[in-house]
């Protein structure tokens, strides 16, 4: 889903037309190779591409990237199960490759220091895809809160429900022991870290089982996070909290491929928005709603025809992609080669897509897995503290003076 969606529409777009820009020229940027487990889906893609795309080797096995990075190129993108993306980034990193990872990024704070400290010592680049950042609605949101027009947050709620053929079908090989929160919530985990700033004080969550999963297992049907945020104010800091639902068990026949809203409330306003709902309702007899959703999401990714006659397909998903491609052929071709690591320093510093910028999301994405964990064990409700006196980040669980540090330095 996430290569048909973005990437394969993306590199298909350079191969045809390469890459311009005034700060770096005419390049190009060839799909050169792919690593996996089996290469099934990627020899599947070579026969369907045809010469929509460049000749790329496959490498296969469980040793694939450690092979595929001792090949010359300048980029990989890691969009494997969210618990085997550090491994294959450490190894991309290591070899001196500018990266760009699916989110989350990492499960834990320590794995993340280490990939944030790999790229600085190769000096390459380490980024995140947050697609959701480069939404037209979450662009406008953030835009009110910049200029003060939408002034201190003061809660919020964030849902996105994933269809039960997510679970059921497409990631079923790896669905085992995960839960939905971390592959989807963190998108608004970071909507809310990067729009409202601010400090991560306290992670809550809770989760059902029994759909995906046994009802005594480690699989999550659903899960609710509360994330709880200090502003700074005179005389006193602020406070905020938002609640974030997620699941991926939505029937299959549901109107939406994904249902997804959000609703904000500030000291002089609200902001509701509602990814589904944006305006286009479609119905055609006997493909609505399964081959073809009834309403239909066309900023993400959508096949389009053109005014001009020419068919494409494009969308804040893609355009994510072309952003960070426009980043790495900047830092590497966008002026004197001494001058690289200033340039380099100036887009790394960009924290829509850092590494380095992370931290508080990675911070609740391993809280959640913590406090779910300690669910299936037979100890809910367990609360985590970010930088309380007893180390970074602190797992509590009531009617107990138990405590567990799961990160010891300051988040």
């Amino acid at each position: 889903m996430i290569f048909d969606d973005t990437y394969r529409p993306f590199f298909e777009r350079l191969h045809a037309e390469g890459l311009y820009d005034r700060r770096f020229g005419f390049v190009e940027a060839p799909l050169a190779a792919v690593a996996s487990r089996t290469g099934i889906r990627a020899e599947a893609y070579r026969r369907s591409a045809g010469d929509k795309i460049a000749a790329f080797e496959s490498f296969t096995g469980d040793d694939a990237v450690a092979r595929m990075v001792n090949s010359k190129f300048n980029f990989a993108c890691v969009a494997t199960p969210d618990d085997r993306h550090f491994e294959a980034a450490r190894q991309i990193l290591s070899s001196g490759v500018h990266l760009l990872v699916e989110k989350p990024s990492v499960l834990s704070l320590s794995q993340l220091d280490e990939l944030t400290a790999v790229a600085r010592r190769h000096q390459v680049l380490a980024k995140v895809v947050y697609h959701k950042l480069l939404d037209p609605d979450h662009k406008k949101l953030r835009t009110f809160v910049a200029d003060n027009v939408l002034r201190h947050v003061n809660n919020g709620y964030c849902s996105l429900l994933e269809p039960r053929s997510i679970s059921g079908s497409q990631f079923a090989e790896w669905i085992a022991g995960r839960n939905p929160g971390t592959y989807v919530a963190v998108h608004y985990i970071k909507l809310i870290d990067f729009t409202f700033g601010g400090r991560l004080k306290t992670i809550m969550a809770s989760g059902q089982r029994g759909i995906v999963g046994r009802t005594d297992g480690p699989t999550w049907d659903s899960c609710q996070m509360r994330l709880i945020y200090e502003y700074p104010a005179e005389p006193h800091p602020r406070e905020a909290a938002f609640d974030i639902h997620t699941s991926w068990v939505t029937p299959d026949n549901f109107p939406g491929y994904v249902e997804q809203e959000v609703q904000f409330r500030f000291d002089n306003g609200v902001w509701n928005g509602h990814s589904r709902k944006r305006g286009v309702e479609c119905t055609i007899e006997g493909q609505t709603p399964a081959t073809i959703k009834t309403t239909l999401n066309n900023h993400y990714s959508a096949k389009f025809l053109e005014p001009w006659g020419e068919r494409s397909q494009r969308g804040y998903g893609v355009e994510v992609l072309e952003r960070f491609v426009r980043e790495v052929a900047f830092v590497e071709f966008g002026g004197r080669p001494d001058a690289r690591s200033e340039r380099l320093a100036q887009v790394d510093k960009l924290a829509y897509n850092g590494l380095w910028a992370d931290r508080q999301t990675v911070a609740a994405v391993q809280a959640l897995e913590a406090i779910l964990d300690r669910q299936w064990k037979g100890r809910p409700d367990c609360v985590v503290r970010v930088n309380d006196r007893e180390g970074g980040l602190v797992l509590y669980e009531p009617g107990s003076n138990k405590r567990e540090i799961l990160y010891e330095p300051r988040v």
